[in-house]
């Protein structure tokens, strides 16, 4: 039956017409083309570019026959090829003006909107869409309202004309010229441009009346719109306008003092600048052509170029940078003493070495010295040290850090072929502090990183060396500059992650830490003055006694250095600093040993050697670690068994073979002397280190071991105040160990009161103290039957 209707072969469309109000028959049955855009307003004529070969089709079959055409619009997401379903049922038919070819294969085709219709049924679908529609009036209901809606929108379009270009009077004129207000309305929408589905909307409206509704919502919103548009422009318009006429004004400032010789323009003033100081820098004669080259190529440079300021930027640093100045040393070895003893209690060997040094360059004001590494744990000093040095000599001081540092160009600077780019520490060191021979630390030399971007230890070789950095190039000044007379001095916590290159170039100095007795006067002479200070306090206010810090020590404060210590300290202080600041008449805390705990909490030590070795198979050894000398505790347990061994503790590789070595010298010493003996035979031992979770290492808790397994076999308890030291070898040898010093002041902190040691370890007690040696018995060893024999009777070989 459809059929009927479209056959493309004899080109018929059923020619039943109607009778429109403006005396025009159209057609009811009409080939359809959907629209993606938006719709086509009757009396509006549109352009519409097809590509489909069906919609082509449409077209010349209408335009052969009625000339109209139908126009549905799409739904939203429907593509370029919609179906039936997804056209909406409201449209326009359109009359075909013009059809023209286009070079794609397309045709664009001009089309006037005609009249609203409503499909009352789809006729066929293919090859094109024929659909039978049913024509739509519009409703006009004239009143006070409508007139008084047509007028708002007049006076909208006129108010919008000022400032859209859209609304202009061409469109007021088409305006007074359409034949109906529906028509008007139509056109008005069509020139707002709203989304589709809203211009389809307002296209189902068939009441004039609400078609005016909708289009002053719609205008008024483009209105505002319109009004923030013309703000924005006019504020951009006024910075414009201000920013031009300031530089009108100051270009023709810059004319008239040129003019009148009052000053120079900008560029010629700091070219000006740097010539004066490149003649007052005292550089050396290569670095004078290199400067006088950059000079002059800067002039020719334009301002606004960015390798201007590249090129300024270059010759600034190398005019700015000391390559004369220096700081005259201050060579009175009794002031420089009276210096250091003012800021640092105790440290002999340290400062000793620092007088060593001043006294040679009394004699030889050319002697370059060497580089200081001053090994120690945390809080000993090693930093505030360095800035009394710098004191003391007169000279200015700069550090840094080199902890986690892990590009090479943070020591030698980065090429100036790099945006950004600027010299590395050292040299931003020695324009900072004005002078070529300051005192510069190199802060944690031990935590230095290596990545991709280079290694910075191998970057402070040359830095370091006496032989080298006499000329030392840093990529950005990319010239020699002489830090021979500059006195490095390192610090560092351990030097197994120290390169050895760079560890050979360096004169160690080793700050082992604080005894009981010399924390007790830094408390008194340094920590106490300057935390009053800080903290605002006085003597009247805050006193400790010598035996309450004792206990603050003994108790709180074991660490190798006085940071612990200074940390309770300002404790204390803010309590005090609490109770003024809450009353003026209340009573101040009085701090007594009894009562410190009620300010400091529980004690963080106790006596533990004494409360731990309490059973058989317990003994203390000393340690020596990054963080300074510490005790071992040595456990060793058994369950029945076949004569197995293990050990536990988070022990490392030589540790484990101490272990090793000790449960079989163990054995042989007990089946020599204890041959009714079968403990090891007849149970498994188990060694345990406490504090699994710190990883141990290295051979001198040998003999500690060794003599925990051999009291558990002879079911012998082990003295409490007893600790040591050393490495065992396979045949019962004791052998020396390192860190003497740091185990002792670990052995005194922790109540221990005699000490084992090897007998090749007795030449380091000259480098210990006389207060420290005094305070411990020493028992020197040379193999382990002697250990044995004081363990168990107290009495040496």
């Amino acid at each position: 039956m459809l059929d009927d209707i479209y056959d493309p072969d004899n080109s018929i469309i059923d020619d039943t017409r109607v009778l429109a109000r403006t005396d025009v028959v159209l057609p009811v049955t009409l080939p359809v083309v959907h629209l993606n855009n938006t719709p086509v307003f009757p009396g509006l004529i549109a352009p519409v570019l097809l590509h489909q070969n069906a919609l082509i089709k449409a077209v010349e079959i209408a335009l052969s026959q009625t000339g109209y055409i139908a126009l549905l619009m799409a739904k939203s997401g429907s593509g370029d090829n919609p179906g039936i379903k997804d056209l909406y049922n409201t449209g326009v038919t359109a009359r075909i003006l013009k059809k023209i070819n286009m070079s794609d294969g397309g045709t664009s085709v001009l089309l006037q909107g005609v009249k609203r219709f409503r499909v009352q049924q789809f006729l066929k679908n293919k090859p094109f869409i024929i659909a039978r529609v049913e024509y739509i009036d519009d409703v006009v209901e004239k009143d006070m309202e409508f007139d008084a809606l047509n007028r708002v929108v007049r006076s909208l379009v006129k108010s919008l004309s000022k400032s859209n270009p859209l609304f202009s009077d061409e469109l007021r004129l088409a305006m007074i010229n359409m034949p109906s207000p529906g028509m008007m309305a139509d056109l008005i929408m069509y020139t707002l441009g709203v989304e589709p589905e809203i211009a389809q909307k307002y296209l189902e409206i068939i009441d004039v009346k609400e078609r005016f509704r909708v289009l002053v919502s719609h205008l008024k919103k483009e209105q505002e719109v319109s009004q923030l548009q013309a703000r924005i422009t006019r504020e951009v318009n006024s910075k414009i306008s201000s920013m031009q006429r300031e530089f009108f004004l100051k270009e023709q400032l810059k004319v008239i003092k040129k003019e009148l010789g009052y000053e120079q323009d900008e560029k010629s003033h700091d070219i000006s600048k740097l010539k004066a100081r490149f003649e007052k820098c005292g550089i050396h004669e290569e670095g004078a052509k290199v400067i006088e080259e950059e000079l002059e190529k800067l002039t020719m440079i334009p301002e606004t170029s960015p390798e201007y300021a590249v090129t300024r930027n270059y010759i600034d640093w190398l005019v700015r940078l000391p390559w004369k100045e220096t700081s005259k040393d201050a060579l009175n070895i009794s002031k420089a003493r009276e210096v250091l003893d003012r800021h640092h209690f105790g440290l002999e060997k340290v400062k000793d070495r620092i007088l060593e040094y001043l006294a040679v360059r009394r004699l030889n004001p050319e002697y370059e010295g060497n580089i200081l590494l001053f090994l120690g744990p945390p809080g000993v000093g090693k930093t505030s040290l360095g800035i009394a040095i710098a004191e003391a000599m007169g000279r200015n001081f700069y550090r840094f850090s080199l902890g986690g540092m892990r590009d090479e160009a943070e020591i030698k600077g980065h090429r100036r072929t790099y945006i950004g780019s600027m010299p590395g520490k050292i040299i931003q060191g020695l324009k900072r502090v004005g002078t070529k021979n300051p005192v510069i630390m190199l802060d944690e030399v031990d935590k230095l990183g290596i990545s991709f971007q280079g290694d910075p230890g191998a970057a402070l070789l040359e830095v370091l060396d006496p032989e080298q950095n006499s000329n030392f190039v840093d990529h950005f000044i990319d010239m020699g500059f002489d830090l021979s007379q500059v006195l490095f001095i390192c610090t560092a916590n351990s030097t197994d992650t120290i390169p050895s290159p760079l560890f050979d170039r360096m004169e160690i100095i080793e700050f082992p830490g604080y005894i009981i007795d010399e924390k007790v006067q830094i408390a008194k002479k340094y920590l106490i003055p300057r935390l009053l200070k800080k903290h605002g306090l006085d003597k009247s206010r805050f006193s400790l006694s010598l035996k309450l810090i004792n206990t603050i020590i003994n108790k709180y404060a074991r660490d190798p250095g006085i940071r612990l210590l200074e940390k309770q300290i300002a404790k204390l202080m803010r309590k005090i600093a609490m109770s003024m600041a809450e009353s003026a008449n209340k009573k101040l805390p009085d701090f007594t040993v009894d009562n410190i705990e009620n300010y400091l909490g529980p004690y963080v030590f106790n006596d533990e050697s004494r409360r731990r070795i309490d059973v058989p198979g317990v003994a203390t050894g000393l340690a020596w670690t990054a963080f300074g000398g510490d005790i071992l505790f040595i456990e060793a347990t058994h369950i029945s068994g076949k004569g197995d061994f293990k050990y536990t503790g988070k022990m490392g590789e030589v540790m484990r073979e101490s272990a090793m070595i000790a449960y079989t010298f163990a054995r042989k010493w007990i089946s020599e002397n204890y041959s009714k003996n079968k403990y090891f035979e007849n149970n498994e031992i188990h060694l345990h280190i406490p504090s699994g979770a710190i990883p141990k290492d290295g051979p001198s808790a040998g003999i500690t071991m060794c003599i925990s397994l051999l009291s558990l076999a002879m079911s012998r308890k082990l003295p409490g105040d007893l600790a040591m030291s050393g490495e065992l070898s396979i045949v019962g040898k004791v052998l020396s160990v390192g860190g003497i010093k740091e185990k002792l002041l670990a052995a005194i902190r922790s109540g221990v009161k005699r000490v084992i040691l090897p007998e090749e370890n007795r030449k380091d007690l000259r480098e210990v103290s006389s207060n420290i040696k005094n305070k411990l018995k020493f028992y020197f060893v040379r193999d382990m039957k002697e250990v044995v024999k004081i363990c168990f009777s107290g009495k040496a070989k």
